[in-house]
């Protein structure tokens, strides 16, 4: 459906679309990774936050380090990337593309069990990564689903040891949640990093610890949209 209203637009300049249907998950990934990058001038994707992390993954990962401009087409359930580039309508993200406007942005690598990993959003542990994964099994909610299981997750109230090193200091504590974040937004318009910025070449880092009770999350869970919680 997105396609048909954004094609007119690449349509209109004249832009020759090479148009392929993702079939299977981390196929976005594949194609980025794999496909001959010299024919093109730019790769977009129509989807959301998790779209734009398998296409940044594959273009990064490449044996041969070629890259070209990557473009996103907002049709996810979050899309809170596209919030923070304020490019959440389709037709206004499609007309930034055709325009040629292009910026750089910040990536952070991620080692987990010896495994690299990009992320250009955030990363998340604890009570932000229970929800994460709690909401694969609730898309049918929508896109209000964060929000809802951010309620659900809260009332479960999961707390978790865990060393936090940052640069020379070492946190030996109980945490709720930790959010490493490169953007401001996380799941649907969020705000939980408000002096985040994408190209700072910092990443902005945001701490629960254990002790707060449920009563008081859940005060704070509505802050977390005008970013007003940090205060």
């Amino acid at each position: 459906q997105l396609l048909k209203k954004v094609k007119p637009i690449f349509d209109a300049v004249g832009a020759d679309l090479f148009i392929i249907e993702t079939t299977f998950a981390g196929h976005a990934k594949e194609l980025a990774n794999q496909i001959d990058l010299s024919e093109y001038d730019g790769f977009i994707g129509i989807g959301g936050d998790g779209t734009l992390h398998e296409i940044t993954n594959g273009m990064l990962s490449r044996s041969d380090g070629n890259k070209i401009p990557i473009g996103i087409i907002p049709g996810g359930s979050g899309n809170s990337y596209m919030h923070d580039l304020k490019l959440t309508d389709p037709l206004k993200a499609a007309k930034a593309i055709t325009n040629g406007s292009t910026r750089s942005l910040d990536a952070a690598m991620v080692k987990i069990n010896h495994v690299m990993k990009y992320a250009i959003n955030m990363v998340g542990w604890g009570l932000v990564t229970d929800v994460g994964n709690r909401a694969e099994n609730f898309r049918w909610l929508g896109t209000n689903r964060y929000t809802i299981l951010s309620v659900v997750e809260v009332f479960r109230h999961k707390n978790r040891s865990a060393t936090l090193i940052m640069d020379d200091k070492k946190i030996n504590d109980e945490f709720t949640f930790i959010i490493a974040c490169n953007s401001i937004h996380v799941g649907k318009g969020m705000k939980i990093a408000p002096k985040a910025k994408l190209d700072d070449g910092l990443i902005d880092l945001i701490v629960i610890r254990s002790g707060a009770t449920r009563t008081r999350l859940l005060q704070v869970l509505p802050k977390l949209f005008d970013g007003s919680h940090i205060n």
